[in-house]
């Protein structure tokens, strides 16, 4: 199992217009390629020196291959779609994990 992480701090003038589209256009967008069977979403509870709210978003696979094929597929599209609604108004980082054992 892989998950696909990304964490955002997002401006507070945009806050609550990127969560809506995130919660009701983004991620369902994603889950549609196929590639995950699950997501979610967390707010990440640590104030931010710079300000506004991050969160993480974690994007659930059963295999590599289906990780990959998202990257080549559907990454940039669904980058891009953010950078335009939104551009200079968050900061973003990726991080592909893993699972090693779950309980």
């Amino acid at each position: 199992m892989y998950i696909y992480n990304i964490t955002t701090n997002v401006d507070e003038s945009i806050h609550k217009e990127w969560l809506e589209w995130m919660k009701g256009t983004h991620i369902p967008d994603i889950l549609a390629t196929g590639k995950f069977y699950k997501a979610l979403m967390t707010e990440v509870m640590v104030k931010e020196e710079l300000g506004g709210t991050t969160y993480s978003v974690q994007f659930t696979c059963d295999t590599k291959e289906k990780l990959e094929k998202y990257f080549l597929e559907d990454d940039q599209k669904m980058q891009s779609e953010g950078m335009k609604l939104f551009e200079n108004k968050f900061g973003a980082f990726t991080t592909v994990m893993k699972v090693v054992s779950a309980w």
